[in-house]
């Protein structure tokens, strides 16, 4: 990851190998940046030509390189498009940075002023978008290719707001690697002891349940989808406490470290990436590792469940009845239903603690895919105050969520004869039904959310902020949300 540096020098003046500055859209041809303008200046005007005869637009996540032939210190001027001037945001801002990121990938020494007149939100902005459109999975080679190069970003801007972005970025990029580990060097035991060390280093408290104590202590949800695996479940449960603490809310990942279908078996092509169904765990632990390092005042405390949904002589049947943490039973109808099984015993068991609010994030249901693409999530809430709260926060994290009903006349969807509830309702509307049957464990009284990242918790394709596989969506709107609830 690159290195970044603060710094009150006169970027025009310092030595690098590209210098960025934004650039506006505008009626005739691109508007420079007050850094831009000075910086054409000095070269007579030869930026503002170089970018009309190309014809540069500054549309949001384009850019342009400029040799700037010796004529001041930079070797290259990366000019990045910011849009339409009265629109440009945190998140536009934090999209250019992405995008000039990957055009400098081979470049050491970068100078980057696109926060002009944003304040330190622009400047984390700035910083999160070098970072994460910076990112790389580190593959699984037999040889070592991978070049030995430090790149150094100087960024005008506060010292708080520059850790501030490293810390989001740095969080988002830990959940992607989690989400582009391989399934079978990622196991839930894997998993659980990659959780253990996040807590070590971010100062956490953290306690591992094993197959026998979860089987002791009724969690048959998460048992019944591990029970066609070879690896054995496991729920971890990790725990910020500040001292001084001004709340306390509670967050869920659902932690599927690979979903075969189970005994409702998916296509081949259907298990494709299906590696990724852990995005809501990995979205969890990537927002609690930099907690403390954020100062954040809340006291947070995550549950994450992680087993595999696989194929075997014990594996859960259709039709089968699992008895869930608590006591409520569930019919099997469908063994590709997984995820709200295990969110099921999780969440009843996160509902013995206080907690000022609740909110779970799941790659869940194909549903949420077909109706809201691969970059929304769907956003379900009990309480209008808390839907309105995560909401403001995908918007900071330039993460959209798309606010989706808890329609009650669906629950009929959900009956069952021989237990409390169906595993799953009809096609039609399956992931607001997926969604009311979690609700159902949701203790009385408790703010509850529930995130369905099913579309945008993998890219098919390289986009603005990373290359394709994990995204880490959900990290930063988790860590918004909790930020916004300790000031």
């Amino acid at each position: 990851m690159p290195q970044i540096i603060t710094s009150e020098e006169d970027p025009l003046e310092l030595s690098c190998d590209a210098l960025v500055v934004g650039a506006f859209e505008g009626s005739d041809g691109p508007q420079l940046s007050t850094v831009g303008v000075a910086l054409d200046e000095r070269l007579g005007g030869a930026l503002s030509e170089a970018l009309l005869a190309e014809g540069f637009k500054a549309k949001r996540g384009t850019s342009s390189l400029i040799a700037t032939l010796g004529r001041v210190p930079a070797g290259t001027i990366a000019v990045a498009g910011l849009g339409a001037k009265d629109a440009v945001d945190p998140s536009s801002v934090r999209r250019a940075a992405g995008a000039v990121a990957k055009r400098l990938s081979e470049r050491t020494e970068v100078v980057a002023v696109l926060d002009e007149g944003y304040g330190d939100a622009g400047s984390a902005a700035q910083v999160e978008g070098y970072l994460l459109g910076s990112y790389r999975y580190e593959k699984i080679s037999s040889r070592d290719d991978t070049p030995e190069r430090t790149t150094r970003v100087l960024v005008h801007g506060s010292a708080a707001s520059v850790e501030r972005g490293i810390a989001y970025a740095e969080a988002t990029n830990r959940a992607r690697d989690l989400v582009n580990d391989p399934p079978d060097r990622l196991t839930p035991k894997a998993f659980a002891a990659r959780a253990k060390n996040v807590a070590d280093i971010g100062g956490l408290a953290c306690k591992i349940l094993d197959e026998v104590e979860l089987a002791n202590g009724g969690f048959g949800g998460i048992l019944a989808v591990a029970a066609g695996s070879a690896e054995p479940p496991r729920l971890v449960e990790l725990n910020y406490d500040p001292p001084g603490a001004t709340g306390r809310v509670t967050i869920i990942g659902k932690g599927v470290t690979y979903d075969s279908g189970g005994l409702s078996i998916k296509s081949a092509a259907g298990m494709q990436n299906m590696k990724t169904d852990m995005g809501g765990g990995a979205a969890v632990i990537g927002a609690m590792s930099v907690l403390a390092k954020l100062g954040t005042l809340v006291a947070v405390r995550a549950l994450i469940p992680m087993t595999e949904n696989m194929i075997g002589p014990a594996a859960m049947r259709v039709d089968d009845v699992i008895v869930h943490y608590g006591g409520r039973t569930t019919e099997m109808n469908n063994a590709d239903a997984e995820g709200r099984l295990i969110l099921a015993d999780t969440i009843a068991l996160a509902s013995e603690e206080p907690s000022d609010a609740m909110v779970d994030i799941a790659t869940l249901t194909g549903h949420m895919v077909v109706g809201l693409g691969d970059k929304i999530g769907g956003l379900f809430a009990n309480d209008s105050d808390l839907m309105d709260e995560l909401k403001a926060a995908g918007d900071l994290a330039g993460e959209d969520l798309w606010p989706m009903p808890l329609y009650e006349g669906y629950e009929k969807h959900l009956d069952s004869q021989v237990a409390d509830q169906k595993s799953a309702g009809k096609r039609e509307g399956g992931g607001i039904s997926a969604a009311l049957f979690i609700q159902r464990f949701v203790g009385t009284g408790i703010p509850w959310a529930h995130l369905d990242i099913a579309g945008p918790g993998r890219a098919d394709a390289p986009h603005d902020l990373g290359p394709k596989g994990g995204t880490g969506f959900g990290t930063r709107t988790l860590l918004e949300w909790i930020e916004a609830r300790g000031r």
